[in-house]
Parts: structure tokens; C-alpha cells; sequence
């Protein structure tokens, strides 16, 4: 199973979605997409179920010296989500990881800044929110993500990304009242090993995509 591109993964999902949307009864959906790739994603589902689409900018903090290995991830003004364990292992704190956080909360703020403008960040109190990615590896920014959502009050949480590490959608599934995943592959390395096209999105077209919903 591989997808051609993010569009083709997000039309798998809007079918998926509306049907449990009518199963169950949920009503008032808030589609919020993980940038970059999550926007491609989700933009066929907030079409499919005439919701509205915006982004929740979650960043990855990473280790000091080796950022692309994660210790933890950051949503908005929530404070850090860390794996102590992890931390443990490479004799880092919370306290010692504060510059880091700083830096990532910055460019957090910066790219909300620059992808949604003067808009204000859409409310999820009563909604049903469902948080889209293009797929989930360790799960650490959807879960920080997930936690942001459920702390507003959503009156049904659902997380849906195309394909997972099945240990990771295992792990995750506390954080959401429902999760959505079609392809959960025993043999799951990289969320682009299941895309054809797994270009990165640029900035520009996270504009273009939030831009064509106002």
C-alpha cells in the first residue's frame, strides 16, 4: 500500500470520516491540520464535510546537539510535553531543555503568525475536532496537539492520519475519543516510505490552502 500523494491519502480519509460522522452523530466539525504536510491532507476532508480548515502548529523539541531526535513537542502556550524517559537516557532535564523550548515556542509563534495572520486561532469548545496529519511515527506532536484540543473542550475528539506505526496508534489512542488510521503496516519505518510524492509543502502553499477557506 502506498498512496500517490497527500491528496489521494485525504480523500481515503474524507470517506472515512463522513461516514463516521453520520454513524455517530457528530455534528459542527473543525477540521485542524499539523503543518506543512497535514494541510494537504486535511483539505479534501474539510471540503468532503463542508467544515472549515485551519492549522494547529505544533513543533518537535528536539535534543540539544541532535534536533532531529525528539524528546518532546510543543502546542501553542501549552507548556512542553516531554518523554521523561528519554531525557533520563541522555541525562537531560526540563530545566536544561528551557533554551530550547524558547527557541521552538518562537518559531512556533512566528509560523502561526505567518500562516494565519491577524485571524484569531478557531475555538474547539463543543466542536467536533478532528486533528489531521499525513501520517504518525512516534506520535509526539500529535499527542502534544491532541492534549491542546482536549483542554478546550471539544465535544468529540478524533485524530485521522492515513498511516501509522501501529505501536505508536496504540499508544496515542487515550489522547482521542476516536482515531482514525485505514493503514497501520506491521512493517512501518518513515511516514514517506508510504508516499509516492512525499514533497514537502512549503509555507506559501499552507497560505494558499487556509487563504482559499476565508
Amino acid at each position: 500500500m502506498r498512496f500517490r500523494d497527500r491528496a489521494e491519502a485525504g480523500r481515503e480519509l474524507a470517506g472515512l470520516l463522513a461516514g463516521l460522522c453520520e454513524r455517530e452523530g457528530l455534528s459542527d466539525p473543525l477540521v485542524l491540520a499539523l503543518p506543512r504536510g497535514g494541510i494537504a491532507v486535511a483539505e479534501p476532508v474539510a471540503r468532503a464535510l463542508g467544515a472549515p480548515l485551519d492549522v494547529l502548529v505544533v513543533r518537535k523539541i528536539g535534543a540539544p546537539h541532535h534536533e532531529e531526535f525528539a524528546v518532546g513537542a510543543l502546542a501553542a502556550d501549552d507548556p512542553p510535553l516531554f518523554h521523561t524517559d528519554t531525557l533520563g537516557m541522555l541525562g537531560l532535564t526540563e530545566e536544561s531543555m528551557a533554551p530550547v523550548v524558547e527557541r521552538e515556542r518562537r518559531e512556533l509563534h512566528r509560523r502561526e503568525q505567518h500562516y494565519r495572520g491577524d485571524r484569531p486561532r478557531p475555538d474547539p469548545a463543543g466542536r467536533t475536532v478532528i486533528v489531521i496529519d499525513d501520517g504518525l511515527a512516534t506520535g509526539a506532536t500529535a499527542r502534544a496537539a491532541l492534549r491542546h484540543v482536549r483542554r478546550r473542550a471539544p465535544a468529540h475528539l478524533v485524530l485521522a492520519v492515513p498511516v501509522g506505526a501501529p505501536d505508536s496508534l496504540d499508544s496515542i489512542a487515550g489522547e482521542a475519543d476516536t482515531v482514525v488510521c485505514p493503514h497501520r503496516p506491521a512493517g512501518f519505518a518513515a511516514v514517506g516510505q508510504w508516499y509516492e510524492d512525499f514533497e514537502q509543502l512549503t509555507d506559501a502553499q499552507v497560505v494558499a490552502a487556509l487563504n482559499a477557506q476565508h
